[in-house]
């Protein structure tokens, strides 16, 4: 069995999407395009489909992951350019690889997130990160599927700061837009980053006038030096097949 590894984006109205909706359109697009999927043993089979940490809904991403096994070998570029064409566009898929060694949600361990504040002023945005990060912990809550939960969401931020220079539409007019860059680790219970933005409104009383636009810019192992690691690279040969 061959297995692929797939990057893809959700964007525009696509954030939307929840991953069980995406599952569904991606498993008919997997047939629409007459991939040799392979499937699961037993009385039900299964596509053999793994997801590695999806977004919440509503948010945008350009770095979300699966791995597919398939029946024959397959070119990985042609795979591509078959199941971006079957997909709506929004969800985009920007590359695929042949999988190396070891596994996906190994090698995944953190995200980077963009924050967009419309109607926050940088410097306020700026006042209200510091006394996050200043803050020995940030007890936040959250509605879970074992009922509301009261958590930390300051110990799994790596890294948080406003940008210096945003260039957004948004602000044509005059009308002020604080962005955030942020790096959450992967912990139990995931902290997301509705949940910084609560950790925000907990120590700063920061209360975006507008629903923020978030979105994931990467996910991947951290290095010591607060980057990450694209999952991906590994499995590369050269250089990298490239998507839209």
């Amino acid at each position: 069995m061959q297995r692929i590894r797939i990057r893809y984006a959700k964007r525009g109205p696509l954030r939307f999407t929840s991953h069980r909706d995406f599952a569904r359109a991606f498993e008919r697009a997997l047939r629409r395009a007459a991939v040799p999927i392979a499937f699961s043993q037993g009385f039900t089979p299964h596509p053999k489909i793994s997801y590695a940490s999806a977004a919440p809904t509503g948010v945008g991403s350009e770095a979300e992951y699966l791995e597919i096994g398939l029946q024959t070998e397959t070119d990985p570029e042609q795979l591509r350019v078959a199941l971006d064409a079957a997909l709506s566009p929004g969800l985009d898929v920007l590359e695929a690889v042949r999988a190396g060694e070891g596994s996906l949600a190994d090698r995944i361990d953190a995200s980077r997130w963009r924050i967009e504040l419309p109607g926050i002023d940088p410097e306020t945005a700026r006042a209200a990160v510091a006394a996050f990060l200043a803050a020995p912990e940030v007890l936040v809550e959250r509605m879970t599927k074992q009922g509301r939960r009261s958590f930390d969401a300051r110990a799994a931020v790596n890294g948080c700061m406003v940008e210096q220079e945003p260039d957004l539409p948004s602000e044509a007019g005059g009308v002020p837009c604080a962005i955030i860059d942020l790096v959450v680790r992967q912990v139990i219970p995931a902290v997301r980053p509705d949940d910084v933005l609560s950790g925000l409104r907990v120590v700063a009383d920061l209360e975006p006038p507008v629903p923020p636009r978030v979105t994931r810019l990467a996910q991947g192992l951290l290095t010591a030096q607060g980057e990450i690691v694209d999952p991906l690279e590994a499995d590369r040969e050269g250089v990298g097949f490239g998507g839209r």
